[in-house]
């Protein structure tokens, strides 16, 4: 009912517009995909003009016109192409689909399509060893992944799609022929491996991509690989949307990478993310899986990329990244800047504790503040503290009843096999840090334990706050773990004190126990 009848007679032969924009193409192929009627008009401005020919009428379709025997030739038609997208929607592609890895350049905006020809697939069989029984390696497995092919008929990929190999093939874009492939260098912390093919067939028709500087913000990306989902080459587009030094998961360790709003899914790992010229300006290696987030992608960027390459060129080996060997400080609270007599002025960082096998350890100390690095000013950030006693009722409150295994392994070892020097010795730690002007920059000390204030043990909960009320000095310097340290102005903080409690409904600045027990007042 309410259904247009269809016209009997022939299905045309030549379908209309619509239908070829909207019909999937029959060949799994992922070479090119044909437009037919389509007209794009070149403009210097940048919007594109698109004509379609005239909708066909009603009934019984005519007769096509026969060409004739020698008919004129005919432009090709224009190449759909999945990276290039123009602002009312409509996808267009531009340049020819030729082999070799050549760029192809878009006329609107200059925008050029990256070298597909130079992205491969990536083989691997890997065997994991027993690391609970050394002789002996576990059973092996198989992965896919992506890889692109750089100058010295070298290709790039991802240390963790090569890890623990027995056997590396790879795989040419549009070709059925796996080529055996050797491991030249693997770098666990920047997750990137080099390898090479020594088959001189699989070299042919394929030239290799072109690295491009650090792209900057809302900078387009395009990122191009073998996800699951399908056999062909894959393209994802987006925008480099943050610029900072992130956690490598694989390497375990902080390296400069790109966050990127394109999706990158298992298989995409290793393939190049190229910028708007068609140039490489990173390699896809992980993504954020969370219920709160989506298409959330990281790349590794070109400098960590030319520095594996040149560790490579230079040693024949990929030896690492330096380590400055030092843990710091934030120095944003202004109480702390001012004891350790820094300027107003000035900013950086406090050293915390030096590596001792680290070249700088001769030089650097605990407490000394770094300005600048390598001519760069480092900024302060490279709230009433709530201090408690460590107990297994607390432990369970913080972490849970899984406490044994959440809470952080120094505490759990104090509380259990730590020998105490006295009967009344208690674990003191930092439980929170509540936000207030005078506490700015030590909001992320959480679960942290206190050693001493003002130079001197504190034993229990009862004796530091005999000690905090009966100061005198210019400043409340409490020591905690790991060489950290938190420094407040005395009349300041107790001025502090009432507006703290009201502003977050706390009723007393101590509990009724401690009030119970202060003889000094």
């Amino acid at each position: 009912m309410g259904d247009t009848k269809r016209k009997r007679g022939r299905k045309p032969k030549n379908p209309t517009p619509s239908q070829a924009l909207q019909s999937p193409p029959s060949s799994p192929s992922d070479d090119v995909f044909s437009l037919s009627n389509i007209e794009i008009i070149p403009s210097t401005s940048s919007a594109v003009e698109i004509t379609t020919t005239a909708s066909r009428p009603r009934g019984r379709p005519k007769k096509l016109p026969k060409h004739p025997d020698n008919p004129d030739p005919l432009p090709p038609p224009p190449i759909l192409s999945p990276c290039r997208h123009v602002s009312n929607g409509t996808a267009i592609g531009v340049g020819g689909g030729s082999g070799g890895g050549e760029l192809a350049v878009d006329p609107i905006g200059a925008r050029v399509v990256p070298a597909m020809d130079a992205v491969v697939k990536v083989f691997c069989v890997h065997t994991e060893p027993n690391f609970s029984l050394p002789w002996q390696r576990k059973r092996q497995y198989s992965s896919s992944s992506s890889g692109f092919v750089i100058s010295g008929r070298r290709v790039l990929t991802n240390a963790h799609s090569v890890e623990h190999y027995t056997q590396v093939k790879v795989k040419k874009r549009g070709s059925d022929t796996k080529y055996l492939a050797t491991v030249l260098s693997i770098g666990t912390e920047c997750d990137i491996a080099m390898l090479t093919v020594n088959d001189d067939e699989f070299w042919e028709g394929v030239s290799p991509v072109e690295f491009g500087e650090l792209p900057a913000l809302q900078d387009a990306v395009t990122v191009v690989g073998y996800p699951i989902g399908g056999d062909t080459i894959s393209v994802t587009s987006g925008v480099v949307s943050r610029i900072e030094i992130l956690s490598y998961v694989h390497g375990s360790t902080e390296l400069l990478g790109l966050q990127i709003d394109a999706a990158i899914n298992s298989g995409n790992s290793g393939g190049p993310a190229f910028n708007d010229k068609g140039n490489c300006v990173g390699i896809a290696f992980q993504s954020l899986k969370h219920e709160d987030a989506e298409n959330i992608g990281y790349v590794i960027p070109t400098p960590v990329i030319q520095h594996f390459i040149q560790d490579y060129e230079k040693n024949e080996a990929y030896t690492g990244f330096p380590i400055l060997g030092i843990e710091w400080q934030k120095m944003e609270n202004p109480d702390l800047r001012k004891a350790m007599g820094m300027k107003p002025e000035q900013k950086g960082v406090r050293i915390r504790r030096v590596d001792p096998t680290a070249p700088e350890s001769e030089v650097l100390k605990s407490s000394d503040i770094v300005l600048s690095f390598d001519g760069v000013d480092i900024a302060d950030d490279g709230t009433g503290f709530v201090f408690t006693t460590v107990s297994v009722p607390y432990l369970r409150s913080e972490y849970g009843d899984n406490y044994e295994y959440e809470a952080p392994m120094n505490l759990l070892d104090k509380l259990y096999h730590a020998t105490l020097q006295s009967p009344d010795e208690q674990l003191v730690v930092v439980s929170q840090v509540l936000v207030s002007d005078i506490n700015i920059g030590y909001e992320d000390i959480v679960n942290t334990q206190v050693l001493a204030l003002n130079g001197k043990p504190v034993a229990n909960l009862w004796r530091l706050a005999e000690m905090v009320e009966n100061c005198d000095d210019e400043f409340l310097k409490f020591d905690l773990e790991y060489e950290q340290i938190v420094v407040l102005r005395t009349m300041t903080a107790k001025a502090a004190t009432p507006d703290i409690l009201a502003t977050h409904c706390i009723p007393s600045a101590m509990s009724a126990d401690l009030k119970a027990l202060r003889p000094w007042t």
